[in-house]
């Protein structure tokens, strides 16, 4: 729709958006899904503090240790690149020495083309905080962060070569904590489509009862990652005297099978959309197993019952 948000209002009826244009629209169910600066979040938190429903936690600012900056060259030519033609993924992690507060990591993908991300502490230098301080990047900021980093070494030459070959569309700004974020949005969005699926009929009880399916499936598996995040983001990307310590007993002198196994535990959680194929499993980890869909279950047995 290529419409901005300005303000919503909910009801027993629904809700209704009003736009910058001044047009308005209605719905059943809101779901923002647009960043956590995000007009729509703003709105909301500043509707439920009104209402004295806001968590104290939640006014506080967001507290942002790491920012990376990430992106995907075009395709790469194989005989200047010979990782390219390697069978499996080849991924490097190089963390920079006491002077810089960056970390930068880089692996290969299908179709000859380097992924990429530099990563960068906040707190220890002003000029990575100056750079980072905007909510909103833009292309200007980006490459003012590129420039100042094209020297650092890779595997493939530098950086800046890598910087070269990455359309500036495909460039974009991320809060790492071993992907936590990411997969934890993705995993989100699945269930909570499995739950606005299972309603029916559309009424505000039954909006009500998926959204508490929805909390009360996602609510224990977040808790669980949070303090995971925190510590696997320390351990990567910490440059802290204590954090380098820190990392190096990890990996010099706790087991390859206890540190893997936090690895497995967090796999094991692959919430699949009910009303898709279901993909297969792959790999030898454990998966487990998912709530079923109550629409789908109720279809099956009044199939059943027909014949």
């Amino acid at each position: 729709m290529a419409k901005k948000v300005l303000s919503f209002q909910q009801n027993h009826e629904g809700v209704m958006l009003r736009f910058s244009d001044n047009s308005t629209l209605h719905g059943d169910v809101l779901v923002g899904a647009d960043g956590a600066h995000s007009s729509i979040r703003q709105h909301l938190y500043k509707t439920l503090d009104k209402q004295g429903l806001l968590p104290k936690s939640d006014t506080k600012h967001m507290n942002k240790g790491y920012i990376s900056l990430v992106g995907t060259t075009d395709a790469l030519d194989p005989e200047k690149y010979p990782s390219l033609n390697l069978p499996e993924a080849e991924n490097s992690f190089i963390i920079g020495d006491g002077k810089t507060p960056y970390t930068w990591v880089t692996f290969t993908v299908p179709g000859n083309k380097i992924c990429w991300c530099v990563i960068v502490q906040l707190g220890l230098t002003a000029i990575a905080d100056e750079q980072f301080r905007s909510s909103d990047w833009v292309p200007q900021q980006n490459k003012k962060m590129m420039d100042s980093i094209r020297h650092f070494k890779t595997t493939y030459g530098t950086m800046g070569d890598l910087f070269d070959a990455t359309p500036t569309e495909l460039v974009s700004k991320l809060l790492p904590s071993s992907g936590a974020g990411a997969v934890n949005a993705m995993q989100d969005a699945v269930i909570l489509a499995n739950c606005l699926f299972d309603i029916r009929p559309t009424s505000f009880e039954n909006i009500k009862a998926a959204l508490r399916d929805y909390r009360d499936e996602r609510f224990d598996p977040i808790k669980e990652q949070y303090p995971v995040s925190h510590i696997s983001a320390k351990l990567q990307y910490g440059h802290t005297f204590a954090e380098r310590v820190f990392r190096y007993f990890i990996f010099n002198w706790l087991s390859t099978a206890k540190v893997g196994s936090q690895f497995v535990k967090d796999s094991a959680y692959r919430p699949q959309a009910n009303f898709l194929p279901q993909a297969p499993k792959r790999g030898t980890a454990d998966v487990l197993p998912q709530r079923p869909s109550k629409r789908l279950q109720e279809e099956d047995e009044k199939k059943a019952a027909v014949v």
